[in-house]
């Protein structure tokens, strides 16, 4: 290792968080300064979720550990439980590594494993996509900001988001509004091609397209199954009545998510010719379909944040996304076939509707984020005032 460069460990535990770090990664490797070790954890290592790793590896970044966290059922316990587990396998390879800044991102409860190991450690620790806020339900608000209090560098996706973690006590001279790292490679073009996306998903261009995830809440994780359905009936009378060919990739490593998936299952079993079931896409090829699709659909955070990017509408189902800044192309319904059903038909024949889609700003667009955070962690002083925070109220 290079004495003159700062080793910068980043933690990815799940395929659409490493979708959104993919240009932080790309911009630490090709700065002269900086090198990475990438440490790799949670579903990205689960055949069932589509041992993301390997997609990991195929896009060329070198892999520095593999790890391990221990998920022993469905119940808020066990994500107790892997949240302690994760502390504890994560921090015996941060002893190990000991980079100078640990880089995590969002709100999953393996990255807050991630930041408790890293900041009891002593280890600078930077937070992507903090401040942002919902209020549907998920414990991911409250582990959000509870990671927001521990991390020593912010960088903040929106304008809303940088002004809150500034309202939680935070010194401005830590937090960067940078935008979102997961449009960099957006307005790059770099994500497959129309022709490739039907050809590797079967798709016909003449007919719509629908992209669909649909994840759990953790505080109501009992009901996944009865809240997916409306969902997946929606979905089956869309591609029967207007021929839309729907994309549905499974749910994240959640208390819930197996419910949904036996839901998935069931309905891809009908061998209906308009359905294709998909454990992952991947980010190159997710992106590709959104750049195709007429709507996404479920309750992803990448449906709020993403699609406007693509001129893709977003149906966003239940409480999950509650309150999060939202552009005009997202519709809000409830958990009920027919409302979901009616926005779909907006997405495909209004075309007032449709001509918001097409001309919506994008709230988390500011462009560059991947090489701005780069160049800030090469940059930064890494010294005790880094370490010793201070509130400022």
């Amino acid at each position: 290792m290079s004495l003159s460069k700062r080793r910068i460990a980043v933690f990815t535990g799940n395929r659409a968080e490493y979708g959104l770090q993919f240009s932080v990664l790309h911009a630490i490797a090709n700065n002269p300064r900086l090198e990475y070790s990438l440490l790799v954890s949670g579903s990205h290592l689960k055949e069932e979720s589509g041992q993301t790793l390997k997609e990991i590896k195929a896009d060329g970044f070198d892999v520095h550990s593999q790890i391990t966290i221990d998920m022993p059922g469905e119940s808020l316990f066990s994500v107790a439980h892997s949240i302690g587990s994760g502390v504890v396998n994560i921090s015996r390879v941060l002893d190990e590594l000991r980079p100078d800044v640990l880089v995590v991102y969002g709100d999953r409860s393996e990255s807050f494993a991630a930041l408790i190991a890293s900041t009891q450690m002593g280890i600078p620790t930077a937070h992507i996509e903090g401040g942002d806020y919902t209020e549907g339900g998920a414990l991911d608000d409250s582990v959000r900001h509870a990671m927001t209090k521990l991390a020593h560098l912010h960088f903040t996706t929106n304008q809303q988001a940088f002004e809150r973690v500034l309202g939680l006590g935070e010194e401005p001279w830590r937090v960067f509004n940078v935008g979102l790292p997961g449009l960099d490679l957006i307005a790059a073009g770099q994500f497959a091609p129309a022709d490739e996306v039907y050809e590797r998903l079967d798709l016909d261009p003449k007919f719509p397209i629908l992209v669909f995830t649909q994840h759990s809440i953790a505080t109501e994780f009992h009901q996944a199954a009865a809240q997916v359905n409306p969902s997946l009936l929606a979905l089956e009378e869309a591609g029967r009545e207007w021929g839309c060919q729907t994309i549905i990739t499974y749910p994240n490593d959640d208390a819930g998510g197996k419910a949904i998936m036996e839901g998935e299952k069931h309905l891809a079993a009908k061998g209906l010719s308009f359905i294709r079931l998909r454990p992952s896409l991947g980010r190159r090829l997710y992106h590709g379909v959104l750049n195709v699709a007429s709507a996404c659909v479920g309750n992803s955070s990448s449906g709020i944040k993403e699609t406007p990017a693509f001129a893709c509408s977003a149906v966003n189902i239940g409480d999950r996304q509650s309150g999060r800044l939202a552009a005009g192309n997202v519709l809000h319904v409830g958990y009920d076939k027919d409302q979901i059903k009616n926005a779909i038909r907006r997405s495909l024949f209004d075309e007032e509707f449709k001509e918001v889609v097409r001309t919506c700003e994008n709230p988390y667009s500011k462009g560059g984020a991947g090489s701005s955070i780069a160049e800030t962690l090469a940059t930064i002083e890494l010294s005790q005032r880094l370490i010793q925070k201070k509130m400022t109220y």
